[in-house]
């Protein structure tokens, strides 16, 4: 029997305000445990929470960015359940009454266009987190708690069930990173907890209607993971009908160690945690005047950019996906070509050596040591013949290391490239005249041999000289 998923996303992103939802206490990632919290948001007795009006703001930004329908009155709930990490012993979220509603994004998969709906954005203030440092604790059992991030502001996004593999799953999950951090809103790391996602997964026979029973997985912390963990669970639901069971529905984690879910506990519902309206908190107002307002200052948005980037610089789809994943990059690359107008050619130095660079450093474009003019410098001197493709590569090497300007490079290291007629003449009489038995091969139809003697004087000339008057020159001689 053939099987097909269902799967739909709950993102929260950590929003960046300066200050936490409900209180001044500061959201800044890293301080020492504890330091970053008051009576609000640590929930002691006579102390009451005050909006952060930034909070809706940056909330609308998103709701607008992915077509939603905005509120003009929402409301906050509390959401009931003890966990040691939740000193008031309820959660702060948004539940009848959501911030936005019915929205959609757009993603590219497979080289498709897929259009995935947004069920709603809402509100709500972070949990703390739990430490569980092997190290300190020894032998003993216990956990840490450090409330820090209690308090902090996330908007809760709820897609749709929309998507059918684990890779059109990643590719909307990159999809809203990149409108976070477009929006300057979230930076989208999930390494450190500022964006999170929980997936929730079910199996059907192709062509029904009815959705199966579903799991919910949760611990996944980079794209990468959610992708894994989503092919391992629907291979694991359908092995379970397969051979005759039933599929239970609850949480189960995924353990990146190895590369499995495991059972935690049965799957809550919405009843089990006794939502009611927050008698300490007014609801939110938002008029048509400040909607407008944040619309009029959205900025161009990732799929917007792409699309320009395709019609305005004839660089291919695949190519602009890639340059547009981030704010930062398309930044980078826009800048690059306004100093060298030849757009393929920026776009395949920045995505070959420079994100190969990048990566293998673990880097972020924002880190980069070549900056934008350095690499259009680098380009012009490849363009005027200064140097050839391949010293390119030793010179952007370098850039790279040390940060220095391509044209001090190529002048300190003598790489700058052999165009003198003379000097590649008297160096292809030497190569040829090195190897007659070759020559003479190559005069009677053994014509691959002409890359054998290109790469000769290429050798000779250390990769100094020109590598188009080369192939001419050497084309002649072998004539003669």
């Amino acid at each position: 029997m053939e099987y097909e998923a269902i799967i739909g996303l709950e993102v929260h992103a950590q929003l960046l305000t300066a200050s936490k939802i409900f209180c001044s206490c500061s959201t800044a990632f890293g301080a020492d445990p504890n330091s970053h919290t008051c009576p609000v948001c640590t929930g002691q007795p006579g102390s009451l929470p005050v909006m952060n009006r930034k909070v809706v703001e940056f909330a609308i930004r998103m709701a607008l960015a992915t077509h939603c329908t905005i509120a003009r009155r929402s409301l906050f709930a509390r959401k009931n359940y003890f966990y040691p990490d939740l000193p008031k012993g309820y959660q702060i979220s948004q539940y009848d009454l959501p911030l936005a509603e019915h929205g959609h994004v757009e993603i590219l998969t497979d080289g498709r266009s897929r259009t995935i709906g947004i069920i709603r954005v809402h509100l709500e203030e972070d949990a703390g987190k739990l430490i569980h440092d092997e190290e300190s604790m020894k032998d003993s059992h216990l956990s840490f708690v450090d409330l820090n991030r209690t308090g902090v502001p996330l908007i809760e996004i709820v897609s749709a069930p929309d998507m059918r593999t684990p890779q059109e799953a990643g590719d909307y999950l990159r999809t809203l990173s990149s409108i976070l951090e477009y929006l300057e809103i979230c930076d989208g790391k999930m390494e450190e907890g500022s964006l999170r996602c929980d997936a929730n997964v079910s199996v059907r026979p192709r062509g029904e209607s009815v959705f199966g029973t579903r799991a919910e997985l949760k611990n996944m912390n980079s794209f990468r993971h959610v992708e894994k963990a989503l092919d391992y669970e629907i291979k694991r639901q359908i092995d379970v009908l397969e051979t005759g069971g039933e599929v239970v529905q609850e949480t189960r984690l995924w353990d990146p160690h190895r590369s499995i879910t495991v059972a935690m506990r049965g799957k809550e519902e919405a009843h089990d945690y006794r939502y009611f309206p927050d008698p300490d908190l007014v609801p939110v107002f938002v008029d048509d005047g400040w909607i407008k307002e944040i619309e009029s200052r959205l900025p161009e948005l990732p799929m917007e950019r792409r699309k320009r980037f395709v019609a305005e610089y004839q660089i291919p789809e695949y190519d602009a996906g890639v340059l547009t994943s981030t704010k930062t990059l398309a930044e980078y690359y826009e800048a690059c070509v306004q100093a060298f107008a030849e757009p393929k050619t920026v776009s395949n130095w920045v995505m070959g050596e420079l994100l190969g660079a990048l990566n293998a450093d673990g880097r972020d474009i924002t880190d980069c040591p070549v900056t934008p003019s350095g690499l259009a410098e680098m380009l012009r001197l490849i363009k005027d013949g200064t140097i050839s493709g391949k010293i390119a590569k030793t010179v952007f090497e370098e850039m790279y290391r040390t940060g220095e300007a391509p044209s001090r490079i190529v002048e300190a290291k003598g790489l700058v490239q052999v165009t003198d007629t003379g000097v590649i003449e008297e160096t292809i009489d030497r190569v040829l005249n090195a190897d007659p038995d070759l020559l003479e091969a190559y005069r009677n139809g053994k014509e691959k041999l002409f890359g054998h003697f290109v790469g000769q004087v290429m050798r000779e000339t250390r990769g100094k000289a020109n590598p188009k008057l080369v192939n001419e020159m050497l084309k002649k001689k072998l004539k003669g």
